[in-house]
């Protein structure tokens, strides 16, 4: 009897580098947020337009969308450690210079520079993979996804802060809090163990070329609408949700505000779970059930309020279906959950595909998710002019999850029959018994007779597998 193989042990400063990691991540995204609470009042200030200031909001979000490309290459050549502090001290310099704007232009600048602390999304994810093992880097990775909640730390106290000081403050505390998490980060964290054996070995590190090889392959841009769908909606809901309820239901604008809130934090959090069942059963299942649960959850919240004439015996008979606050709130949250599930999957395949270029796949795909969030609420307002229909939000996003569910399934098929190319041929299912075989059993397949075949003479097929385990 073999007695079993004992677990590696656990590099020194694992525990560290997964904690300090998530901690970093929340402050970065609760300063990459931060427009969405003083572009208030900087718009009253300046006297800007609705879309002046939709653009002064998105620029952050797309300047941290575009660098995650460069910063993940970076962090597979230099160490995450090393380019997480920097991406901290960066954005913590624009913020605190933020308050030296004066007009729009500069105001734009600001927010370009501010934008520097959504790309720490790219560098945590190849930081924090590389500590881990194959099997456990879902549930890691998905510790790590959670600091999104960042979001809602900013809607919760930086009102509190500008009510009281002003948003100069805001601006200037959240800096200070950037840098502060940047020395705590540098002197609790180590360089991750890959860096360090390529350091002992004398290796140099890799041309850029080599990182963007994996680029060329059409796997990589599927995994990248998988999370503009998945993270990008879900930063486009967190900010058009207020919007939605006041508009739909005549909500107050702070009621709004705290739902939008309230959807950002369980959708974070519930991001560990998806990481977790990631590792238990598999990321392609996990997406399976993102995309299901989402189709639905969009399907019933697409429908718009309509009014039915019905001719009935006695005359028209008249009803409208329109789906009410509490149950589109219900359906929205569960969208959600549905969403932070996929998030933490999505980057499960990354590593397991991908292991040595973690840093250039995950910040391409980074990068388009990060997109989402600043080219959905556009097109969702552009919806809403083109269609006079509140839910046409959700429409769109109706039909992307449900490209997306084809996409993935059509692969998977595809990579299948690639694999174990008798999937391709004629299936023999039980149910065909009852009037004989229809075609011919496969040479040494499926043709061993059942004791009821031996009695009648009649041969008993045995049905083959219609697919690999997913």
């Amino acid at each position: 009897m073999h007695s079993p193989v004992p677990a590696a042990p656990a590099p020194a400063g694992r525990s560290a580098a997964l904690w300090l990691s998530t901690i970093a991540f929340t402050v970065c995204f609760a300063v990459w947020t931060i427009f969405s609470i003083i572009g208030v009042q900087i718009k009253k200030d300046l006297g800007l337009s609705d879309t002046e200031f939709g653009l002064l909001v998105g620029t952050p979000i797309l300047t941290g969308s575009l660098i995650r490309l460069m910063l993940g290459i970076w962090t597979d050549q230099f160490g995450g450690r090393l380019v997480y502090v920097g991406v901290m001290l960066s954005a913590a310099v624009a913020t605190w210079l933020l308050t030296y704007a004066y007009d729009y232009p500069t105001f734009l600048l600001a927010a370009l520079g501010v934008g520097i602390a959504g790309g720490s999304f790219a560098v945590g994810i190849a930081y924090v993979s590389r500590w881990y093992p194959m099997e456990r880097q879902g549930t890691a990775l998905g510790i790590f996804g959670a600091g999104n909640v960042g979001a809602a730390v900013t809607k919760f106290l930086a009102p509190l802060v500008m009510v009281a000081y002003g948003w100069t403050t805001v601006a200037q505390v959240w800096a200070a809090g950037l840098v502060v998490m940047a020395a705590i980060f540098w002197f609790g964290t180590k360089d991750d163990p890959e860096l360090e054996k390529r350091r002992k070995a004398g290796l140099p590190h890799e041309p850029l070329s080599a990182m963007l090889a994996p680029l060329k392959k059409l796997q990589v841009w599927r995994f990248s609408l998988y999370y503009f769908f998945v993270f990008g909606g879900f930063v486009a809901l967190a900010l058009w949700l207020p919007r939605y309820y006041v508009g739909v239901y005549g909500l107050d604008i702070v009621t709004a505000g705290w739902l939008g809130a309230a959807y950002s934090i369980p959708g974070s959090l519930f991001r560990i779970l998806g990481g977790s069942l990631s590792d238990k059963y598999g990321a392609r299942r996990v997406m399976y059930w993102t995309f299901t649960g989402s189709v639905l959850c969009t399907f019933v919240l697409s429908y718009p309020a309509t009014t039915y004439i019905v001719q009935g015996i006695r005359g028209p008979i008249e009803f409208t279906f329109a789906l009410g606050f509490i149950p589109a709130t219900i359906f929205t949250f569960v969208l959600g959950f549905f969403m932070s599930l996929g998030k933490a999957a999505v980057y499960k395949h990354i590593p397991v595909y991908y292991p040595g270029r973690v840093g250039s796949v995950g910040g391409i795909v980074g990068l388009i998710g990060g997109l989402g969030g600043f080219i959905l609420p556009i097109a969702f307002g552009a919806m809403n002019d083109l269609t006079g229909v509140w839910t046409s939000c959700f429409m769109l996003m109706f039909v992307i999850v449900a490209v997306s569910l084809l996409w993935m399934h059509l692969s998977i098929v595809y990579m299948e029959r690639r694999k174990v190319p008798e999937l391709a041929g004629p299936k023999y299912f039980p149910e065909g018994d009852i009037l004989g075989p229809v075609l011919p059993a496969p040479p040494g397949e499926g043709t061993t007779p059942t004791p009821a075949a031996a009695a009648t003479g009649k041969p008993h097929i045995t049905p083959v597998s219609s697919g690999a385990r997913a």
